[in-house]
């Protein structure tokens, strides 16, 4: 019987190890009973890579900053960048022809959140591979200069961070006209 409770206990061990160093992964998991927030028929998708939210007129990436779109997911390695980093990179980014990328202030970053949802806190058909963590925001915290807003995609909660950390992006832009009458 002792056997059989310490190997119960080596396994959840062995477990909490693999997920702490990155290679065992949790998958979404999804209140059934929860409003969706974020629901998929609120964004018009498109071919390129990038999918429009309908009801904030906010043109998204569907991948992070450093992943590529395959035409089905996102591949590759997400960049993780200072805030400072995240703010340049943005500034003249080109992304399938499209030029006036950002980096999304908090609250709209906040509104593609799934809050229904963890493990990521987003709708993964519209976002695929959208990591479990930490994304910029382009607004500054009002009390301490060396400090912004992220959005965690891990429970879709909202936070100040030092601005010298390495955090993922996802970049924005307002939608054209002409990408608004498709709808």
């Amino acid at each position: 019987m002792k056997k059989n409770k310490l190997s119960k206990v080596s396994k959840l061990l062995f477990c909490i190890l693999m997920f702490a160093t990155g290679q065992l992964h949790a998958e979404q998991f999804c209140l059934s009973t929860a409003a969706v927030t974020a629901p998929e028929d609120e964004f018009l998708k498109f071919d390129n890579g990038q999918v429009l939210h309908l009801s904030t007129n906010l043109m998204w990436m569907r991948c992070s900053l450093g992943q590529t779109w395959t035409g089905d997911e996102c591949t590759g390695e997400a960049l993780s960048l200072t805030w400072k980093e995240a703010l340049n990179m943005s500034v003249g980014y080109e992304f399938n022809e499209s030029n006036g990328w950002r980096l999304p202030n908090v609250k709209e970053l906040a509104s593609i959140t799934e809050r229904s949802c963890a493990r990521p806190s987003i709708n993964i058909s519209l976002f695929p591979n959208t990591l479990e963590d930490d994304y910029w925001s382009s607004t500054p915290s009002l009390t301490d200069p060396q400090r912004a807003w992220v959005v965690a995609f891990f429970n879709s909660s909202n936070s100040i961070k030092e601005k010298d950390r390495a955090v993922f992006v996802r970049l924005v832009r307002t939608a054209t006209r002409a990408e608004r009458e498709l709808e």
